[in-house]
């Protein structure tokens, strides 16, 4: 597990190599050296080109500058936490951003997500699962969320682009435009945007948004896709006291509007 500097069961040949063109730059920000070397050698055995950095405000520099594929981001750094790194660069870093909390409640977790992070795992945890996050963010990151489509029946590509009055959505370019003016999303708040568009006029549950989205049951408690919506809603132009183009459906999940007056 990683854990207190110390990272158990390493075994470099448990996962096969995954199946990306190249292989996918991985930034670790993480202030323990033992476990962040022990990290980086398993994730390099895995087939991830993987780069360190221990210090908050130097991490803001190289994921603005480098623009890694992915960053592992821990929340307690030296000079700058994890929260307030995420915070920084979001704006200029559109590629995943996996944060990892060694707090067990759920304040890390929400505040996070709120500060832009694409996932979060609690401390310890088990490499393989480290691992497995970090592949469905780069698949999701890579092909656009589409590849959950077949596990629960729900469409997530109905063509490249979608327009709902002046709200564009652009799934090649993952791209999203209001009145014209291009709207900053995360990976991860691109891809709940289009699953809820491409899907307009139906209710999804956090179920079947949870199983395509991240390939995993919802236990009932994650509150990450509440999150995202929230964050969402303003940067389409929707009240998020009044929402009436994405709307929460009591007991059962969102619905995006086609057509709202």
């Amino acid at each position: 597990m990683l854990q207190g500097g110390v990272m158990e069961s390493i075994n470099t040949g448990e996962l096969p190599a995954m199946e990306f063109q190249g292989s996918p730059s991985i930034l670790i920000v993480e202030d323990d050296e033992r476990l962040a070397s022990l990290t980086k050698e398993y994730m390099e055995g895995n087939g991830l080109n993987v780069s360190i950095e221990m210090d908050g405000a130097r991490a803001v520099d190289r994921i603005i500058n480098d623009q890694p594929d992915l960053v592992v981001l821990d929340v307690m750094l030296p000079s700058k936490d994890g929260m307030a790194v995420c915070r920084e660069v979001r704006s200029q870093f559109a590629n995943p951003i996996l944060m990892l909390t060694a707090r067990t409640d759920d304040v890390d977790h929400v505040l996070g997500l709120e500060m832009g992070a694409d996932d979060y795992l609690s401390k310890p945890v088990r490499p393989r699962v480290l691992l497995a996050r970090i592949k469905a963010l780069l698949r999701r990151s890579q092909v656009g969320g589409s590849e959950g489509e077949e596990g629960g029946g729900v469409a997530s590509e109905a063509g490249s682009r979608l327009e709902f009055a002046d709200l564009v959505i652009d799934h090649a370019s993952r791209d999203v435009w209001l009145r014209d003016e291009r709207v900053d999303l995360t990976s991860a708040e691109f891809d709940l945007l289009w699953l809820l568009s491409s899907n307009a006029g139906r209710i999804l549950s956090r179920e079947e948004i949870f199983e395509v989205l991240r390939g995993i049951e919802y236990d009932g408690q994650d509150r990450s896709i509440d999150v995202r919506v929230s964050r969402i809603r303003p940067k389409i132009g929707d009240d998020p006291m009044n929402p009436k183009r994405i709307k929460t459906v009591r007991s059962k999940g969102y619905l995006f509007v086609k057509e709202i007056s």
